[in-house]
């Protein structure tokens, strides 16, 4: 047994698990007397300041979901160089060595499974966060057949534009969504598709996309990802429909996770999903504008069809592959964007937090919508305190609406705006059109909502 210490406090047992970020060890908590996983954050050798906040705003963010199908954090500790993320410890065996053990599952087998991994994406989801990285090896089943979703090391909130640049893929390549295999950020719907992805793994054994043998190498994977429509399951049972909603190429046509908690709820009696044109909003915000270039309110190209250029495409592909093989979130390269964050009550933090872009502003605001729309208490969690004392109507008025479709979106980092205009239906009052502008500030968790203003 090691006799290594971890911040005088964790006792180190055994290596019990290696990623792609670093070991993972079982260790044993003497002040409170319990069995943790402690996981080695592999910063590279004369890592940056930025890129230990960003381990530690990772590890934030996933302190901050707190649902039984979720692999707690406990504790992100410094030990001289080293830095070391203190989880749950859960005994027990991954979804991946299940299926490579016993075979593939059938759906009564693989119900309950995705049932609690859907629960706590969407527990995730709801708390603003992306994890990014879904797929079987990643979801843990324990003795008592307990699932709980594990490494969000990767995870990013919606609105933290720190973690991750556009262009750069985090992730496992074969459970990558269409439009995160040709460089754009995760969003929800592409946890979405990776649930997907995972249930084609559950039910066949395999991978949807093979990274070696006949499938070729990782750029043949993306670039069969980003062009050819998605592999199928011969007999999927009742888990058909679910399968082919969430394998959707276009984003904005996936089901939310409640949604997909909702099926799974039913199981083998679920009819349908519910009717994604007038419940889901998109998640993919459309591609940054230069300030002159005029606002098309018409339906935005899906990342599917964007990415059928041709030799561009290639290009960015082989970008794509590049910065997937350097394991890195950030791009060491790219020149920040310098801003300082304001608090709710006016103060300058002296934070040198970059600013978000017009793609992670609109994401932000059409995520928030769908929030408050389906969850009041979680929209109003992504209110800072002071608008929170100002909005006693809040969850009277969500709490009512439904149907809610946004029809025009446009964002101002420089300002830390994003004005949309949306539709909606509340009870007994019929459908509505209001355009709306929120303003947002910076905090160590995101973005945050300061006030917001209708023009009706």
């Amino acid at each position: 047994m090691s006799s290594i210490r971890v911040a005088d406090r964790y006792l180190l047992d055994r290596e019990i698990g290696r990623g792609g970020s670093g070991a993972v060890w079982l260790a044993r908590d003497e002040v409170l007397g319990r069995h943790v996983a402690l996981k080695r954050i592999g910063l590279p050798p004369g890592a940056s300041a930025s890129e230990l906040g960003r381990a530690e705003r990772e590890a934030r963010l996933a302190a901050r979901i707190h649902h039984p199908n979720v692999i707690a954090v406990f504790d992100f500790v410094h030990e001289g160089d080293v830095h070391w993320l203190v989880t749950e410890y859960v005994e027990g065996t991954t979804l991946a060595q299940l299926v490579s053990q016993r075979g593939r599952l059938s759906p009564a087998e693989a119900g309950p499974v995705l049932l609690q991994t859907a629960e706590a994406l969407a527990a995730a989801h709801r708390g603003g966060v992306v994890h990014r990285d879904v797929k079987p090896s990643n979801i843990l089943i324990g003795a008592d057949g307990t699932v709980k979703l594990s490494d969000f090391g990767i995870a990013r909130g919606i609105a933290d534009a720190s973690l991750t640049q556009t262009g750069l893929v985090t992730g496992s390549p074969a459970y990558l969504a269409p439009e995160v295999a040709t460089g754009a950020s995760a969003t929800p719907a592409s946890d979405v598709w990776s649930f997907g992805t995972t249930i084609f793994h559950t039910l066949t054994g395999r991978p949807p996309y093979e990274a070696n043998g006949e499938g070729g190498g990782v750029l043949a994977v993306l670039y069969r990802i980003a062009h050819e429509p998605p592999p199928r399951v011969e007999d999927p049972g009742w888990l058909g429909p679910l399968l082919d909603a969430t394998m959707t190429p276009d984003p904005s046509g996936r089901p939310t996770m409640a949604h997909v908690v909702d099926y799974l709820r039913a199981g083998p009696q679920a009819q349908a999903l519910p009717d994604l044109e007038t419940q889901v909003l998109p998640t993919v915000p459309a591609p940054p504008r230069p300030p002159t270039a005029p606002r098309s309110a018409g339906p935005q190209i899906s990342a599917r069809t964007a990415a059928a250029a041709g030799a561009v495409v290639v290009l960015l592909l082989i970008a794509v592959v590049g910065a997937f093989l350097l394991g890195n979130d950030d791009d060491p390269s790219a020149t920040p964007r310098n801003g300082s964050s304001t608090s709710s009550d006016g103060s300058d933090s002296g934070s040198t937090e970059p600013l978000p872009t017009v793609a992670e502003l609109e994401s932000f605001a059409t995520t928030y919508v769908a929030t408050a729309s389906e969850d009041a208490e979680a929209g109003y969690a992504m209110l800072t305190s002071s608008y929170q004392a100002r909005s006693p109507g809040y969850t009277e008025f969500w709490g009512s609406v439904k149907k809610v479709e946004i029809l025009d979106i446009s964002a101002d980092p420089a300002d830390l705006t994003v004005t949309y205009t949306y539709r909606y239906e509340r009870k007994h009052e019929g459908k509505s059109e209001e355009t709306v502008t929120l303003h947002l500030v910076q905090d160590a968790g995101g973005l945050l909502i300061d006030d917001a203003v209708s023009s009706g």
